[in-house]
């Protein structure tokens, strides 16, 4: 199985692709990374890839692996990323 591309393989890649530098490509990496952060409150949407959304969590109980005692889990915000049907199809074919 093949590594993960780093950043600035991606930044690489987008810089040849748009014809602009590494360091412009790389800052737009940054400023979509910094916009889906202050929007994912909102659900953020990359189409074709698919959207960032915080979901509430109620609480519920749980158990303690190790002892099998029963405990509280609080309520809590999550940050999933659901991915698109197009994302699916051109992965999974």
């Amino acid at each position: 199985m093949a590594k993960a591309m780093t950043k600035s393989q991606i930044a690489d890649h987008i810089s040849k692709k748009a014809g602009v530098t590494k360091k412009i490509a790389g800052e737009m990496l940054n400023e979509l990374a910094l916009l889906a952060y202050k929007e994912a409150k909102n659900a953020f949407t990359l189409p074709g890839l698919g959207k960032l959304v915080l979901v509430k969590r109620k609480a519920r109980m749980g158990r303690n692996p190790q002892t099998g005692a029963a405990i509280k889990i609080p309520a809590k915000k999550v940050v999933k990323f659901r991915v698109a049907k197009a994302c699916k199809d051109a992965v999974l074919g």
